[in-house]
């Protein structure tokens, strides 16, 4: 009966293709699925919003009669559900999902596996309703780009049309979980690193806005934030967002330096389930002394963003500090720091949850911190609720190296660009600040130290796709190290080469022979017979490792001036790359990656 079904399942597939072949180009088949993405994405993330908050308040009553201590296993029990349901249902890794999107374009022609598109959904929905201190949006965004992804393999797209509607999906999912479609767009470009053409801009623009609308239609206005009654701005800020900026930058700099090298600490735990009950009780202990690191933390940052501290728990052990203005500051800046330590203890325990929601909700306690501490001394009053929106930008600008996702978002959120010159300012120096100390972003940093990193350099792009099984040439005779001159001209002779490894009995090349160097002696008889291998090869003039990758081949091509080298793998000779074959290779996927 299955047998059957993919019978005809299959057979219903090459029916479309072949009809799409002959009535539609690729470009127009495109701009179709781009809307049928949008769709599906702003969907997915009507959906996972919703999981995530009837769960919670199923299980908290959303603090309605304030926080218990109860409330402290739940967090334990969603990692622990989460990494159930991975290693035994998914047995995939499903964490990190804009690093795993940023993979799938670099290193597997855009693919990401299909059960991305629903395993995010319910991992980071026990994760995050039961209590884990993370963010929703990178499981949504890998959810909409593994539906791009799906459907582009469906229907046998290139590698520049899959990726493209892996964007796609990306930007459906911003533009949806956000109902912020420039922003949606912008990210592809900034974090994806899709570069922006007339080609490209069209499709994002559809998946974006379709993701947007089908949220507004199905969750009204508040999606995460609602901030429209922001105060003007005015010039003698500029000093005060200016400071925010650089303060963003620096407290980017621990967010990012924190979650890597907790998730690290973490990973060195083997057993699974003492990382768990280790991350949770950990994270159960934080909670207690602050319950809003409790889930996404909403409500605080909406409290924030409207400039008041309402939205702060009210039976926390730390109440009375909200008698006191220094008291508060005291509290809301240890509580910045301890949002990033709850964040990467959820994710490196087992949860699966992204940074997305922290980075927001760092930046807008980072901002409202700020302005009240100067508002403390009197002699100037700041919107405390502006400047937690606009700190949010600068901490966006700075985690994920994205300014202008940063800008575009929170303008947006605010329904207009009444901040969109503090927005600008704050960013930008944000982003200068954390360059300084980090080169790449939270996302790209461990693909990056790989060499697996796509970048909006066609040539480096290229290599990065390229691999190098690809330019392995095989068709290289070997020769033995004890072989007499007589044998080694006999293998000349059927070679269409001019190279020849040299081998020893255990397979391992020990040098090579090049016909130029033998072209004296080849025609001399006499010496067939008492001159050997061993006395005419000469050593290599460097050797390629299977695992190296091609940025790391091609330096040392131009570092030892050869035009082929000798590749290896566990010190066994495996073949020959020539730049010949390399050159050849890149001239075909420069034409997939570039748009004409």
């Amino acid at each position: 009966m299955i047998s059957f079904i993919n019978f005809k399942r299959h057979r219903f597939s090459r029916r479309v293709l072949v009809w799409r072949n002959k009535k539609i180009s690729e470009h127009k088949f495109v701009l179709i699925l781009s809307f049928v993405v949008g769709i599906l994405s702003g969907l997915a993330a009507v959906l996972l919003k919703t999981t995530v908050h009837y769960t919670h308040h199923f299980l908290t009553g959303g603090f309605e009669e304030g926080f218990k201590i109860k409330f402290l296993a739940f967090p334990i029990i969603g990692i622990l559900f989460t990494v159930i349901f991975v290693k035994y249902f998914v047995k995939d890794k499903i964490g990190h999902g804009v690093s795993r999107i940023l993979y799938a374009l670099s290193k597997n022609n855009g693919r990401l596996k299909s059960h991305n598109s629903y395993s995010s959904i319910i991992a980071s929905t026990l994760t995050i309703g039961f209590g884990g201190s993370v963010g929703a949006e990178a499981p949504i965004v890998l959810t909409g780009a593994s539906i791009g992804s799906t459907l582009g393999h469906y229907f046998r797209l290139n590698f520049k049309s899959m990726a493209l509607l892996v964007a796609c999906g990306a930007a459906g999912a911003i533009g949806g979980i956000f109902k912020a479609p420039i922003a949606g767009m912008i990210f592809t470009l900034e974090v994806l690193m899709l570069d922006l053409t007339l080609t490209s801009i069209v499709p994002l623009l559809i998946s974006s806005v379709t993701g947007a609308t089908v949220a507004y239609f199905l969750m009204g206005e508040g999606v995460i934030l609602y901030a429209a009654n922001t105060q003007s701005f005015e010039l003698n800020y500029i000093p005060f967002y200016i400071l925010l900026g650089l303060l963003s930058g620096l407290i980017s700099f621990y967010f990012t330096k924190t979650t890597m090298t907790i998730e690290s600490s973490l990973k060195k735990v083997k057993n699974t389930f003492v990382k768990v009950l280790l991350g949770g009780v950990v994270l159960a202990g934080l909670i207690f002394i602050f319950p809003s690191l409790y889930g996404e933390g909403n409500q605080t940052l909406q409290s924030l963003v409207n400039g008041n501290i309402d939205g702060l728990p009210k039976d926390s052990i730390f109440t009375f500090v909200m008698q006191n203005n220094w008291y508060i500051l005291i509290y809301l800046g240890i509580l910045l720091l301890l949002k990033v330590v709850a964040m990467a203890i959820t994710n490196g325990s087992g949860g699966v949850g992204g940074i997305f929601g922290p980075t927001l909700f760092v930046g807008g306690v980072t901002g409202y911190w700020l302005s009240s501490f100067i508002n403390s001394f009197g002699f100037v009053k700041l919107p405390e609720g502006n400047f937690a929106l606009v700190g949010m930008a600068g901490l966006m600008a700075g985690v994920m190296h994205a300014p202008l996702t940063a800008i575009f978002l929170i303008a947006e959120i605010t329904g207009g660009y009444s901040l969109f010159i503090p927005l600008m300012i704050t960013s930008t120096i944000a982003y200068i600040t954390i360059l300084w100390f980090a080169k790449y972003s939270i996302y790209t940093h461990r693909l990056a130290e790989r060499g697996e990193l796509l970048t909006h350099h066609k040539d480096e792009v290229v290599l990065t796709l390229m691999k190098l099984d690809s330019v392995i040439e095989k068709d290289f005779i070997t020769v033995g190290i004890d072989d007499s001159l007589g044998q080694l001209i006999k293998v000349v002779s059927k070679s269409q080469r001019n190279i020849f490894p040299v081998l020893n009995n255990e397979d391992e090349l020990v040098g090579i022979v090049l016909l130029d160097n033998i072209r004296g002696v080849m025609f001399q008889r006499e010496k067939y017979d008492d001159t050997f291998v061993s006395d005419v090869m000469i050593g290599p003039p460097e050797l390629i490792d299977v695992t190296d990758s091609m940025d790391c081949v091609m330096k040392k091509f131009n570092s030892c001036g050869a035009w082929n080298l000798p590749v290896m793998q566990d010190g066994k000779y495996v073949g020959f790359v020539s730049k010949s074959k390399i050159f050849n290779t890149y001239r075909d996927l420069l034409v997939q990656v570039s748009e004409h």
